[in-house]
């Protein structure tokens, strides 16, 4: 490896769906990989991702200098993930790659494969968050493939990302396994107004409580619906995106709505109706149990948003004051949190003011990318 250092690394990339994800594939470890592997290619690396059949990428074979490869992928349910991960591990493999980086837990189940046939090559691992934790993983096989994924990638990785303080003391804590702290980035967006919002969905500036993310039951739904249900306000609820083999917990949500007309299910969203409902709204709302990075909540700052967020140590450590936190899991104190906000605007507009601002300075993906370069030649040096 040392005497191919000035050639341009040969990076794989594996774990995500697709890329560029057109529809409700749409993830943060999507977001992640779009905006990471485009960077890398810029930066001089030759990247290639491998993107699962049967997701919209626009029949795409290069993207913004990054190679795209299909592998084959069983789509019954639970086994997706896990059969484009293993045909994806196995190309890696015997590919001719300098790095095989590897997203999320789940996918490390087959990274004992690289660590037999190709020992010389770097292997890097980017934990998104500790996904066993996550309900529809609770029991069952699914379970038991992220746990062995996670213990694979603790042993057989030359190094490991992660995206937040608490995984890292997490690693440490139950395997003793350094890990490296590179967070996600956001890039300023353009401010959109209020018309395609509009006309679909009766929508207008300043005139709604906005949820735009994973339809799961991680995230807390559960509940903002019911403190939405006690706020004295005419704002509208909008929960905005699509579900991933949760669509019994999207019609429970549903149903907590009733015949509510100021309750807006969207379903997922892209493009121009995505960037008008982060630039319009009154307030944004994270209230999640769990949370690797939270992406949405920085475009949602990045767009100059007031935020409302649980205090789980993910989000509260990406907020610092610049938004208003409240007790995980306690509605009442999201609801009062929230109707203190309705009845003071004022208190809106400064949270707005600074949000932009703050989180394009201390977060960009310019910067991850350097930091993946560097990490991928201490690895390979």
């Amino acid at each position: 490896m040392k005497k191919e250092v000035n050639r341009p690394l040969k990076v794989v990339m594996l774990g995500h769906k697709t890329v560029p994800a057109m529809d409700s594939s749409r993830g943060g470890i999507e977001v992640v990989v779009e905006e990471l592997a485009p960077r890398l290619a810029e930066m001089g690396c030759e990247v290639t991702c491998y993107n699962r059949t049967g997701c919209d990428n626009g029949g795409l074979s290069e993207y913004r200098g990054v190679k795209l490869k299909t592998v084959p992928t069983f789509k019954r349910k639970g086994l997706a993930a896990m059969t484009s991960s293993f045909f994806a591990t196995v190309k890696a493999t015997f590919g001719h790659y300098d790095v095989i980086h590897f997203h999320a837990e789940g996918p490390c189940f087959w990274m004992w494969i690289p660590a037999i046939f190709c020992k010389k090559r770097c292997i890097v691992a980017t934990i998104h968050g500790i996904d066993h934790r996550r309900e529809k993983w609770h029991a069952g096989l699914g379970s038991h493939y992220i746990k062995i994924g996670e213990k694979m990638a603790v042993k057989h990785a030359s190094e490991m990302i992660v995206l937040s303080l608490g995984v890292q003391d997490y690693f440490w804590k139950t395997y003793k396994r350094k890990t490296v702290f590179i967070p996600n980035g956001v890039s300023r967006p353009q401010i959109r107004e209020a018309k395609e919002i509009t006309e679909k969905f009766g929508l207008q500036k300043d005139g709604y409580i906005l949820f735009l993310g994973r339809i799961v039951p991680e995230k807390g739904l559960r509940y903002l619906a019911e403190a939405y249900g006690g706020l004295r306000t005419d704002k509208k609820l909008v929960i905005a995106g699509g579900s991933s083999d949760t669509d019994e917990f999207a019609k429970e949500l549903r149903e907590m709505a009733g015949k509510n007309a100021n309750v807006i299910f969207t379903g997922f969203v892209a493009g121009r109706l995505r960037e008008e409902l982060y630039s319009n709204a009154y307030v944004y709302v994270l209230p999640s149990d769990l949370e690797g990075m939270p992406l949405s909540l920085l475009e949602a700052m990045s767009y100059g948003n007031c935020c409302v967020t649980s205090d789980i140590e993910e989000c509260a450590e990406v907020v610092e004051d610049k938004a208003v936190v409240f007790r995980k899991g306690d509605v009442g104190d999201l609801q009062k949190k929230l109707q203190g906000l309705m009845d003071d605007p004022g208190t809106v507009q400064k949270y707005k003011d600074g949000a932009a601002d703050f989180i394009c300075r201390k977060y960009s993906w310019d910067e991850v990318a350097k930091k993946t370069i560097k990490l991928y030649k201490r690895a390979i040096g």
